[in-house]
């Protein structure tokens, strides 16, 4: 509860009186402590405390080397204030707390207010403990580049373990998608399930009375070992970790020369979601959380254990 002119000549006037501090905290909702600075201040300086805005210690300005550490590391991860806060404590020893980074980047437009981020959110986190368990495949439209990119992201480490950029989101090239991640982590650890949504170019779209659905595509990954699962219809949460990785992709994929370079910039960037013991990179996430049966093959190939 805040405290104002009135409510103060109140609590010197009961202290004045005899009153104890216990009582008057109780009474206006403040803590004892409180009570006894405001009290103090007024036995100290015969006036009545002031309080309201502007008030406290004077706001410390960022130096020109704080401002220098807070570009690098921007431009090097394009992260917001609470994560740039992390890393530049852990790789500059350098303590500066997330709202005078905030305020920088406004102050250089590189961050602007959200208000739905100032709100309490109403959800908690749920991901697979290990790699591969399950993934999120969908289609989002690049209309910068007048192209379509389908991109296959790991539920447990955020890391995109397949994708690309075509002139057209079709089955054809979803089963292309697919094949690249069989050729690039097939060997080390099959995918389990894949989530997607009820898109054309899986197939499910037409889905029958019972809940079942057929496609060329549905068949390749069955043939794969890989469990389909169709998010539930207007729940965009149900992929909302590749709905996030594609809004990375549009604000950022324009500083890049190729799809290749993005993608690797953002598999080896550290990613918020990604601590456990440290801030992790997704790709660092998606090594270390393989499965203990994976690891042993990947030890076996290298050393012949």
């Amino acid at each position: 509860m805040k405290l104002n002119g009135k409510k103060i000549r109140w609590i010197i006037a009961q202290k004045l009186k005899g009153e104890s501090t216990s009582t008057i905290a109780k009474i206006q909702g403040i803590s004892a402590r409180r009570v006894q600075q405001i009290y103090k201040e007024y036995v100290d300086t015969d006036k009545l405390p002031q309080v309201g805005n502007n008030l406290g210690r004077p706001r410390k300005q960022l130096s020109s080397d704080d401002k220098e550490i807070i570009d690098q590391t921007y431009s090097d991860y394009k992260f917001g204030a609470c994560y740039l806060e992390i890393l530049i404590e852990g790789k500059y020893n350098r303590k500066i707390s997330h709202n005078r980074i905030h305020n920088y980047l406004l102050s250089m437009n590189l961050a602007k207010e959200n208000r739905k981020k100032k709100q309490r959110r109403k959800w908690c986190r749920y991901e697979r403990e290990h790699s591969m368990s399950a993934a999120h495949i969908d289609w989002h439209e690049n209309p910068l580049l007048g192209l379509q990119v389908c991109a296959i992201l790991d539920d447990s480490s955020r890391m995109v373990i397949a994708g690309g950029e075509y002139a057209h989101c079709n089955t054809e090239n979803t089963i292309k998608v697919i094949d690249e991640l069989v050729r690039e982590y097939w060997d080390i650890c099959p995918l389990r399930e894949l989530i997607m949504d009820h898109g054309s170019e899986f197939g499910a779209h037409r889905i029958n009375e019972d809940g079942s659905w057929d496609s060329e595509f549905k068949e390749r990954i069955r043939e794969l070992g890989i469990k389909p699962i169709l998010a539930r219809v207007r729940h965009p949460q149900t992929n909302g970790k590749i709905e996030k990785w594609f809004d990375t992709y549009q604000r950022f994929r324009g500083e890049f020369e190729s799809f290749e370079e993005f993608l690797q910039w953002y598999n080896k960037r550290p990613h918020g979601a990604c601590i456990r013991d440290r801030l992790e990179s997704p790709q660092d996430a998606f090594w270390n959380r393989l499965p203990i049966e994976a690891k042993f093959r990947i030890g076996t190939r290298l050393f012949g254990l």
